[in-house]
């Protein structure tokens, strides 16, 4: 049987589009390091996903989002990870890894996020914060062993607060 499973990775840092410019846009944050991961809690899976960017991921198309999760009530859980990429003197590493909440019903194509809370967690992310401490920890689990094994050695260079933060008890 021949395996279908596409390998998509992550946007790796492109060269400074403002290297050497020092007029509009100066200071201004770039997309084209961070890359969306959805993490599907139920089946234990994590990929990449860049229609995220645009709230156009695989998950998300076709589903009406509404404000409130109890309007949602069967909405299966999903966590968007906004994660970016950045570049030291040994290489390129994880700097910023922030997770967002996310439920979805397919059956009656509504779900549950809130907006603010991606676009200020994708922010966070693009500022080299970590955020996951609010994770479950099988989730947790889940997107470590899905950013060691895209790159074990962009794993090793990030900081040490993700990995504690992505430790998870009895693991």
């Amino acid at each position: 049987m021949t395996e279908k499973k596409k390998k998509v990775g992550f946007n790796i840092i492109k060269s400074d589009p403002m290297d050497g410019h020092k007029g509009f846009g100066v200071g201004t944050l770039s997309l084209d390091n961070i890359s969306p991961v959805i993490i599907d809690v139920e089946a234990g899976e994590a990929v990449v996903d860049i229609g995220a960017l645009h709230a156009r991921s695989a998950v998300e198309k076709r589903i009406k989002f509404l404000k409130n999760k109890e309007e949602v009530p069967n909405g299966k859980p999903y966590w968007l990870v906004w994660v970016t990429i950045d570049r030291n003197e040994e290489g390129p590493y994880y700097a910023g890894v922030t997770a967002c909440e996310m439920t979805v019903d397919q059956e009656i194509r509504r779900g549950y996020k809130s907006l603010p809370e991606h676009v200020n967690r994708m922010d966070k992310s693009l500022k080299r914060h970590i955020i996951v401490e609010h994770m479950d920890e099988k989730s947790k689990r889940v997107l470590a062993d899905f950013l060691r094994s895209h790159n074990e050695d962009m794993w090793e260079r990030s900081s040490q607060q993700l990995k504690d933060d992505l430790m998870v008890s009895g693991g």
